[in-house]
């Protein structure tokens, strides 16, 4: 019982769940992120994507389970490799999906709508839209778009433009670099093994993606930078203001914190990058932030540095 229990949870995909803390993205940037009904909205709706992820998953793995016992590395996912059955899978998806809607409804009804939303781009994903050069990269990336989104709709606050447009760029750079890892772990094992296992995969070349990976690499970082430099000035607290204003230092109102974290975003998308292209593990990218230590490490600072600026140093 516990063997199967422990299986089922890798084949929903716990550790995939990472990725859905993108619904705080709307009250961390916008200063709300303390504030204890928005939080618990937040938390919320987390767990309705966690849950809701985890039934994507699921349907992609029972309609994608010929592809992939065929696969070098997913014929060894529960359900492809027989650890757990059919049957427990769809148990497990009926709940899931159950609770999803029960969590979600406590929010609001926009909420609602936009799990919905999730569910009908996974499966047509799943069903058709996976199997069409380009649209799979675009789908894939609306999934990382659709949570953030979801995350303004649940607490009433939104995101910058140019941070929403630093979403787009970064999503689409992880899709792709998704794609590209898929193509070259694939290619090394058979080269007919990319068509039986995702159709798209052999219609995409490997000199095609590295000028997708390249745009949006530099469209990610530019548009946060962007985004830092537009941003209005911090409202210094009064304390820090009265320590200035004896040495006639105002003018440190005007400068730009958010600036400072930069060349964190760069090294970040810089690493990620020699992951994809030296150690082709682009496939995974939550494995990746959990793995890689410098990656990992740069992650946490720009989240320490951004969290420092609005909620320490003052607010915008």
């Amino acid at each position: 019982m516990a063997q199967t229990f422990f299986y089922l949870l890798k084949e929903i995909r716990v550790r995939q769940w990472l990725k859905n803390v993108t619904v705080f993205a709307a009250i961390f940037f916008t200063g709300q992120l303390l504030n204890p009904q928005l939080f618990i909205i937040s938390i919320l709706a987390f767990l309705a994507f966690c849950a809701a992820s985890s039934v994507v998953y699921l349907i992609n793995d029972l309609t994608d389970i010929e592809r992939d016992r065929l696969h070098p590395f997913k014929k060894n996912r529960p359900l492809a490799s027989g650890k757990i059955s059919k049957k427990l899978a769809v148990v497990t998806l009926v709940l899931l999906l159950v609770l999803s809607f029960l969590i979600a409804n406590q929010i609001n009804f926009a909420f609602v709508m936009m799990i919905l939303a999730f569910y009908a781009l996974h499966i047509s994903y799943s069903l058709y839209l996976k199997n069409i050069i380009l649209i799979d990269i675009i789908a894939i990336a609306a999934g990382f778009i659709l949570r953030v989104f979801a995350g303004e709709v649940a607490t009433g606050y939104h995101l910058d433009i140019w941070m929403f447009l630093t979403v787009v760029s970064g999503a689409l750079f992880l899709a792709i670099g998704k794609r590209r890892s898929e193509l070259t772990l694939l290619s090394g094992w058979n080269g007919a093994l990319p068509a039986k296992t995702r159709a798209t995969l052999s219609r995409y070349s490997e000199k095609m993606l590295d000028v997708y990976i390249s745009m949006f690499a530099n469209s990610t970082w530019i548009t946060y930078a962007f985004y830092t430099f537009l941003q209005r000035p911090p409202v210094l607290r009064k304390t820090i203001n009265i320590l200035f204003d004896q040495y006639n230092l105002d003018l440190w109102q005007d400068r730009k914190y958010l600036t400072l974290t930069i060349p964190f975003v760069i090294y970040a998308v810089m690493r990620y990058l020699q992951l994809i292209y030296e150690k082709n593990e682009g496939e995974s990218p939550e494995k990746i932030l959990l793995s890689d230590k410098p990656l990992m490490i740069t992650c946490v600072l720009i989240a320490l540095m951004l969290f420092t600026i609005i909620y320490i140093i003052g607010k915008y």
